[in-house]
């Protein structure tokens, strides 16, 4: 226990705990959490195998897939390791640098998917309202560039979080009841005034979350404005197939993190325990499911998907 104790001028290890008040039940919260980071590994590198080895799958559509993918690995990949450890090993500390430095890369992959995701609502909208210039408007080159866009702006916007908690010193208690660092749950250990950290985090919700959402949105809603005034059955149900399908995902990717931020803030009456647990949702189930979800609405890849699986 030498190590964990701790100064508040310089302190050196963070420590983790998990999902607080549910610790006698981690090892069964285990189960779900592995099996889930399999899935999500599995179904993911599968999207990425298959769309790089078939050469008519080189469409920005597929692209933009593709970049989902890496995001979603991306995503569970900061945490669900390191939360294992937690409740196999009970290896509960992380130094102060790591701790920032998982919080940069959770929250700047999350910014970049929330980029791809407006991407795609945008792809569809093109795809279902302006076909014929469907090639011209996108190309593969023009989503690369997209994605780099989506880059630049989660680096420029999450950059600043872990640099503000360092102006301040952390104070005597370094227990963190997550199973990862959550900002605002490192903003709770700094002493001193965290008036700028805690609007800085709102800020960077409203402008990704809610941006984004809006955006979104309204490609939705002209998808299906454009849908409803042609007769063509087949044009209403290929839209409503894509907004369901990509409804979906949006439902599973922002609802759970949203909820999870603004609670974490205001909502003081709700057990920390299901913070926790919200939180972990929006890194566990998006990634497990969002593979599958394409593959089965995506014809094209569902089929070649289906074409390796017979040969294995």
């Amino acid at each position: 226990m030498a190590a964990y104790n701790l100064t508040s001028s310089d302190p050196s290890t963070f420590i983790l705990n998990g999902i607080p008040g549910l610790e006698a039940a981690h090892i069964w919260i285990s189960i779900p959490f592995s099996m889930s980071y399999i899935i999500s590994l599995l179904g993911n590198f599968t999207v990425l195998f298959v769309v790089t080895k078939e050469q008519t799958l080189h469409k920005p559509m597929f692209l933009l897939l593709c970049m989902l993918a890496l995001t979603d690995i991306g995503l569970s990949t900061c945490v669900v390791p390191k939360a294992l450890c937690i409740f196999w090993f009970c290896s509960k500390g992380i130094t102060v640098d790591g701790c920032l430095t998982q919080m940069f890369f959770l929250n700047a992959v999350a910014a970049i998917q929330s980029a791809i995701l407006v991407t795609m609502a945008f792809d569809r909208y093109v795809a279902i309202c302006e076909p014929l210039r469907y090639a011209t408007i996108l190309t593969n080159a023009r989503i690369a560039k997209l994605g780099l866009v989506g880059l630049l702006r989660a680096v420029l916007l999450v950059l600043p979080e872990p640099l503000l908690l360092r102006r301040l010193p952390f104070c005597a208690n370094h227990v963190i009841p997550h199973t990862y660092c959550e900002h605002i749950a490192v903003v709770k250990l700094l002493c001193g005034d965290t008036t700028v950290n805690r609007t800085y985090g709102l800020v960077i919700i409203f402008v990704v979350i809610g941006l984004d959402l809006t955006l979104i949105g309204l490609s939705y809603g002209l998808i299906i404005r454009a849908a409803l005034r042609l007769s063509s059955k087949k044009v209403h149900q290929k839209a409503l197939n894509t907004c369901t399908a990509h409804i979906c995902v949006m439902l599973m990717s922002y609802s759970p993190s949203l909820f999870s931020a603004l609670t974490h803030r205001f909502g003081q009456g709700i057990a920390t325990h299901i913070h926790v647990l919200l939180a972990n949702l929006y890194i566990l189930v998006p990634p497990m499911l969002n593979p599958i979800i394409y593959g089965v609405k995506t014809k094209e890849l569902r089929d070649k998907i289906g074409k390796y699986t017979c040969r294995m």
